[in-house]
């Protein structure tokens, strides 16, 4: 199967992961309540390298306090 579509097996489980580590973020940031959860979500998948570090760096501060007017 993996043939027939031109990936290799590593292409594949590369892919794999950067899926599962965009549902994570995702679900996380959700259970967070962050409002830009989807953009999360969707930035470590297109840029796993990059983004997920941001994440996670930016999840171990402790939120602030919001102003509500």
């Amino acid at each position: 199967m993996l043939a027939a579509s031109g990936l290799g097996t590593g292409q594949f489980l590369i892919a794999w992961a950067a899926g599962a580590a965009a549902i994570a973020v995702f679900l996380d940031a959700t259970k967070r309540g962050d409002r830009h959860a989807t953009a999360w979500g969707a930035g470590v998948f297109l840029f796993l390298i990059v983004a997920l570090p941001v994440y996670l760096l930016r999840r171990r501060r402790p939120p602030t306090q919001r102003r509500r007017y």
